[in-house]
């Protein structure tokens, strides 16, 4: 998995969750409310809007938040538009970043993100300033259970398939999809008996940076510090975290 992906399960395990329950919430919410905008309100007739819903189940999200949040997909509450963005900048290392923002505010998250970057010795940047560094992909993580890593990649042999990534060290491996074979990959392992935790679609870096010591402190800090914003979807860098180290900082 990718260095940041086992940062956020040792948070998990740890009890060191980003955000109160709260704030956990009103992100899960936003991106149901930009599923269901970007197609149907019909969570099997959008597959992100699917995805979306899921995630806010499997957090616990109470029934009465998920429909509020799709019936705000059409304006029905009158409340402030959600708008999509994304971002892009260097961080602390010389690490690359992309964010995937919603926000009903853009100059304040604009304004919020620039003061980010800069108070952990980086720099926001403009659009595609980074993104050449990264390549489209899907991500689903899966939990493999008793599977071995050949086990794994056998059963993940999917049309769309580009990596299979085991978590020796933990219950759940990551498998790297073409962007737009992501929904079919996920129905095939669920076919197979494989439990899906999460679907993102997002980026990946062709070239990673391996901080460590001071450095590792400080790009872990500055990670977090993305993830606690609350207009902040998805980060992904191309910091390569090691997991001892990860442990011994958790």
């Amino acid at each position: 998995m990718s260095g940041h992906s086992k940062w956020h399960n040792i948070k998990l395990r740890k009890g060191k969750v980003d955000a109160q329950r709260g704030a956990l919430f009103t992100k899960l919410s936003k991106e149901i409310i930009l599923a269901a905008k970007s197609g149907s309100s019909d969570p099997e007739a959008n597959f992100r809007l699917k995805v979306a819903v899921e995630k806010a189940r499997e957090n616990n999200m109470p029934v009465d938040n998920v429909k509020r949040a799709i019936a705000r997909a059409s304006g029905a509450d009158g409340g402030k538009e959600i708008e999509e963005m994304r971002y892009e900048g260097y961080g602390p290392a010389g690490i690359a970043v992309i964010l995937d923002v919603a926000t009903d505010n853009r100059n304040r998250t604009a304004g919020e993100l620039r003061f980010l970057f800069s108070r952990h010795g980086g720099a926001l940047g403009e659009s595609g300033s980074v993104a050449w560094m990264f390549e489209s992909r899907g991500f689903i993580e899966v939990e493999h259970g008793t599977l071995g890593e050949d086990a794994l990649t056998e059963a993940a042999l999917v049309d769309g398939v580009v990596d299979v990534r085991y978590g020796a060290s933990e219950l759940r491996s990551e498998i790297v999809t073409e962007p737009a074979s992501v929904a079919a990959v996920r129905a095939a392992l669920g076919a197979r008996g494989i439990r899906i935790t999460s679907t993102t679609l997002g980026f990946d870096p062709k070239q990673t940076v391996a901080p460590s010591g001071d450095a590792l402190r400080e790009v872990v800090a500055f990670l977090d510090a993305l993830e606690e914003h609350e207009d902040v979807q998805r980060v992904f860098s191309n910091a390569e975290l090691d997991i001892a180290q990860l442990e011994a900082l958790a």
